[in-house]
């Protein structure tokens, strides 16, 4: 028969507050002006701002899921309405290549005709 080991101090149960508490005040926050580990008199990089935008934006998206040893799966869709899904390797092929034939005539990216140029 073996004699059960003690508990170390601080590993034993603890007891739950019956009672309400007050919450901790948290130090003061920094001035949003306020340079922090910059000494005075260095000069800081300004980078330009990640957010602007080159004038390009997004028409169409083809997502393509290939989980292992699970059927694949594509969906291409696009601004102009297109909305299309594929489920199996071969049909999901198929949609690569459609996908791709829907750039050169999607009327959101193609000239259409009779449009004047400005």
């Amino acid at each position: 028969m073996t004699t059960p080991r003690p508990r170390p101090a601080g590993k034993g149960i603890t007891t739950t507050p019956t009672g309400p508490r007050l919450a901790e005040l948290s130090s003061p926050q920094a001035d949003l002006g306020e340079s922090k580990g910059v000494a005075a008199g260095v000069p800081t990089a300004v980078r330009p701002d990640p957010q602007q935008s080159d004038g390009r934006y997004l028409i169409a998206w083809l997502t393509i899921c290939t989980p292992r040893g699970a059927t694949p799966t594509a969906r291409s869709t696009c601004l102009c309405g297109r909305d299309r899904r594929a489920f199996g390797a071969r049909k999901v092929l198929a949609l690569i290549t459609d996908h791709a034939d829907h750039r050169d005539a999607c009327p959101l990216r193609a000239p259409q005709e009779g449009r004047t140029a400005a």
